[in-house]
């Protein structure tokens, strides 16, 4: 069984904003497999569950808003005995250019809190990611910024980008992650 969350807050005013990112691919690939999402209060998350080459797969953006993200994510991975190995977290990166990907595993939270709180729960870093560049810029506050709602030639960006990420997701059900880190992170 796989797990794939998207971070993101859960209100309409956090639409379009640069920290949704997570969800806006969690969206795209539910609408991309013809599905729906089901809310789950149990686990406090929107859920969509379905079964792609006999595995489980279980997409999921936290209703808990990105900086508890965590608590709902644990409550999957501990209900469903899901593997460390079998969760992938996708998220925006404040340090990486804007559109830039990267696969990451075992590695740091970089400061993102929705990360940090998904360490707090799961007790370790130790799960995959995919990495996906805002940018950053340094006149305005941080806090602002990735809340701060994106530029059209931003999202013009990012649309293809999350077109990319959407077309590497088909490769993540196939390959080994070192493969896929082999295959896109020089990209």
């Amino acid at each position: 069984m796989f797990i794939i969350a998207g971070l993101g807050n859960p209100d309409e005013k956090y639409q379009g904003t640069r920290h949704n990112v997570g969800f806006n691919v969690i969206d795209l690939l539910v609408k991309k497999y013809g599905l729906s999402f089901n809310e789950n209060k149990k686990f406090n998350a929107l859920e969509c569950c379905f079964n792609l080459n006999g595995e489980k797969v279980i997409f999921v953006k936290p209703l808990t808003y990105m900086n508890l993200s965590g608590s709902s994510v644990a409550l999957y991975v501990n209900y469903y005995n899901i593997e460390l190995s079998d969760i992938l977290i996708i998220h925006d990166d404040l340090d990486m250019v804007l559109g830039k990907i990267r696969f990451v595993f075992d590695s740091s939270s970089g400061g993102h809190n929705g990360l940090k709180n998904i360490e707090l729960h799961l007790g370790t870093q130790m799960y995959k990611r995919i990495k996906i560049g805002i940018s950053n810029n340094k006149s305005i506050d941080t806090k602002d910024y990735v809340l701060g709602k994106m530029s059209r030639e931003d999202e013009s960006k990012l649309d293809t980008v999350i077109d990319t990420v959407m077309a590497i997701l088909d490769d993540y059900f196939q390959l080994s992650f070192d493969a896929l880190m082999s295959k896109y992170n020089h990209k």
